[in-house]
């Protein structure tokens, strides 16, 4: 169930208490490797080989260590996989925005988050889009403030149920 536009404002659940599958927010799941040959490789490897895709990556690279961000389809299972593997991981809040149509549209994403003055974290596309649409992963400094202003000026934003589809 995406969020925004054609949705009736009047029927809105409130987002403080809407956490879940349908909640305006993906999780992101950041893994901790050591900086080496072969890290992202092992990493992408136990995800590829099952039915639970990766629709996003993005890699932190430092001198010691990587950080692989990553979003999949079935998060519950993401966890369970890099559990069994015993790699280290944290998850965290991303919100999943579709882009408008028009020649600039990240631009006029950023415009709208400026109006809540919120912080852009970092952002990174999706390799794989909700229901074949063009989306960007924001990780914000207010996710609730965010995801409330982007939805009231008419963007889509995606949940973890848009993913799974």
């Amino acid at each position: 169930m995406s969020h925004g536009q054609g949705e009736d404002s009047g029927a809105a659940i409130g987002f403080a208490t809407a956490r879940g599958r349908d909640w305006p927010s993906v999780r992101q799941f950041n893994v901790f490797v050591p900086n080496r040959v072969g890290g992202l490789l092992d990493v992408v490897r136990r995800f590829e080989s099952s039915d639970n895709r990766i629709v996003s990556l993005t890699v932190v690279d430092t001198a010691d260590c990587a950080i692989i961000r990553l979003v999949v389809r079935d998060p519950e299972r993401a966890a369970e996989t890099l559990e069994h593997a015993r790699l280290p991981y944290t998850e965290s809040d991303l919100l999943v925005v579709q882009l408008p149509d028009g020649k600039q549209p990240l631009l006029e994403i950023f415009k709208a988050m400026l109006v809540t003055e919120t912080n852009i974290h970092y952002a990174y596309p999706l390799l794989i889009g909700p229901h074949g649409c063009a989306a960007v992963a924001l990780h914000v400094e207010d996710h609730e403030a965010a995801a409330a202003n982007l939805a009231r000026q008419n963007f889509t934003l995606f949940t973890e149920n848009d993913l799974s589809e």
